[in-house]
């Protein structure tokens, strides 16, 4: 061995339980999420002594994994959640599928019954392998205590690299409890897995000639270029080409929206301008996107003119929804860098003055907004917009999902990425808080709000308890529209006002079940509330001088307040409303 070569760590005989503690401390795992339980239990004995690792106790095992996500996203480090067998591990699969849905790098660690008892129906048995395999990237049984290591470090591995993603890691008792000779770094072999990260010549000279005779390009972002760090490689291309951007729901931030090529976000609730772009567009650049249904629309419909160039890491992406001209298939940062590359050494494409007359007439026409309430309650855009400008880009912004969701995507500005976190692809309702809560860990000098609704809020508040407990001082806003608002606004448009299991009764009328500050109170956080204009930046910068503690902001809001613009789900882009029947003139007048 050479001086420069990095020696093996000397053998030492320990349990499995142990192994699986010190090789999370060697994969650089500084904090991990979880609930323990019996078939978990030998490996948090050891973890009660690791020096490095902080085990952050969870209310419920769904928490421990959407907060692995919030700290992965707001890190970029991949996020860890522990739990044991059975229903611990089964408590999981919604944040699992949620991670794989995003391509999320989580690592979930379960404890197993016995290897012995597999099969027979044991207490607390359940094949979370095979319950999980259609929703991880990989997943893998331990029965062997010698398999820990290369199985945590492959897991870490394959999570991280090529399209992220969650990988499940089952282990069995009796492993926990067997012995090894525990050495580091184990070797990891992993034929028949090599993500392509170089996009391929001769496709990057066809995207640029196609580029370079476009007149409608658009660049189409995806959540891709946020899980490769590729932001900057973006604004590189994006000013070197002068073409519009377009960022989706999970790319929010990896673009900034103050810049004047940004058009906003596309889809069933993305901006006039977004979505006009795509349909008139001739060409479009998706960078890491896959032509998601929220954002197509109706697919046949979708950019009908256009001709597309699809950059992914994935190749079981390209072409599955839309069929791409040029595929490309490669990390979607050095693709961008190589196209760049190229356009400087073939010089500039068509005069695209025509095309920004068209949508700069159109976000003129249709920019974002909304109307005053006619029932004397708050406006929640106008909150989050208020939120965003007090509290400002250097904050994490965490969403449940449904109305409050969309409008933190379309109010809050979006200067930076890993500014904005949420669940796209799964839709889960409870993500905000325990999200928040990661995110939190994980960056601990930034501010970090939760957005809620007052139905999310209720599916995972009991993790107020511990942000509490562990001195995670998030910042909770309750969108409280005393409903399933989402829900209410399709009873709204499409059911003729049957408002068939909406109403929440939490915060309208005489009784608020819950009453969300004495709730915050109860766990020991600061509960405060906002029903009055007035008084909304006083009760906002009051939350914001509070570090001591989690805050929990109960915003009142009128809940006729709907999402706006709108397209209505199976139609096409083309039928996007601004407003109740009103759909704007996507009439072009370019020769």
């Amino acid at each position: 061995m050479t001086e420069t070569a990095e020696a093996a760590e000397p053998r030492t005989s320990i349990t499995g339980s142990e192994a699986i503690v010190r090789s999370l401390e060697s994969l650089g795992v500084t904090e991990v999420f979880g609930l323990p339980g019996g078939a978990i239990l030998p490996t948090y004995d050891p973890l009660m002594d690791s020096q490095t690792i902080r085990h952050v106790l969870v209310r419920h095992e769904q928490a421990a994994g959407h907060a692995a996500q919030g700290y992965h996203l707001a890190t970029g480090r991949p996020g860890v959640a522990l739990a044991t067998s059975g229903p611990g591990a089964t408590n999981l699969v919604t944040a699992i599928a949620d991670a794989h849905m995003d391509s999320q790098a989580v690592v979930f660690v379960t404890g197993q019954v016995a290897s012995s008892a597999i099969g027979s129906d044991a207490f607390q048995e359940a094949d979370i392998v095979g319950i999980t395999m259609p929703i991880t990237k990989h997943s893998r049984l331990v029965t062997d205590a010698t398999q820990i290591p290369g199985a945590l470090a492959e897991a870490f591995h394959i999570a991280s690299t090529g399209r992220p993603g969650p990988v499940l890691v089952d282990v069995t008792k009796d492993a926990q409890n067997g012995s090894l000779d525990f050495a580091w770094p184990p070797v990891v072999e992993l034929p028949g897995y090599r993500p392509v990260t170089q996009g391929h010549p001769k496709q990057i000279a066809a995207a640029v000639d196609l580029m370079r005779a476009s007149r409608r390009p658009v660049l189409y972002v995806g959540g891709g270029v946020a899980r490769a760090d590729a932001s900057e490689q973006l604004r590189a291309l994006a000013e070197r080409t002068g073409f519009p951007v377009v960022t989706t729901l999970t790319a929010r931030g990896v673009f900034p929206d103050s810049h004047p090529q940004h058009l906003g976000m596309p889809g069933m609730h993305g901006s006039v301008a977004a979505v006009s772009a795509l349909q008139q567009a001739d060409l479009l650049v998706a960078l890491g996107a896959r032509f998601d249904d929220r954002v197509t629309g109706q697919i046949d419909s979708f950019a009908p003119g256009a001709q597309v160039i699809h950059v992914d890491i994935d190749p079981a992406e390209i072409s599955k929804n839309r069929l791409a001209d040029v595929p490309i298939v490669g990390d979607v940062g050095r693709v961008m860098q190589a196209l760049v590359a190229r356009l400087d050494s073939e010089g500039d494409g068509a005069e695209l003055t025509d095309w920004w007359a068209v949508l700069d007439r159109m976000r003129s026409t249709y920019p974002l907004g909304y109307t005053p309430t006619e029932d004397g309650l708050l406006a929640p855009q106008h909150v989050i917009e208020r939120l965003s400008a007090l509290t400002g880009p250097e904050a994490v912004y965490a969403a449940g999902v449904g109305q409050h969701q969309m409008w933190s995507a379309q109010f809050v500005r979006y200067e930076r990425p890993r500014q904005w976190l949420n669940s796209a692809g799964l839709g889960t309702m409870g993500y905000a808080v325990p999200a928040a809560m990661g995110a939190k860990v994980g960056q601990p000098e930034r501010v970090v709000w939760a957005i809620d609704g007052d139905g999310c809020f209720q599916m995972t508040n009991q993790e107020l308890a511990t942000c509490v407990i562990n001195d995670i001082p998030i910042k909770v806003a309750v969108i409280n529209n005393s409903s399933l608002g989402m829900v209410r606004q399709w009873q709204t448009l499409f059911y003729d006002g049957r408002y068939s299991n909406t109403d929440l009764d939490t915060g309208h009328g005489t009784r608020r079940v819950p009453d969300f500050v004495t709730l915050a109170d109860a766990y020991g956080a600061l509960g405060l509330r906002c029903e009055r204009e007035e008084d909304l930046d006083a009760t906002i910068r009051r939350a914001l001088e509070v570090n001591d503690r989690p805050v929990v902001v109960d915003f009142v809001v009128s809940r006729d307040a709907m999402v706006w613009p709108m397209v209505p789900a199976g139609v096409s882009n083309d039928a996007i409303q601004v407003a109740r029947g009103l759909t704007p003139d996507f009439t072009d007048e370019q020769e």
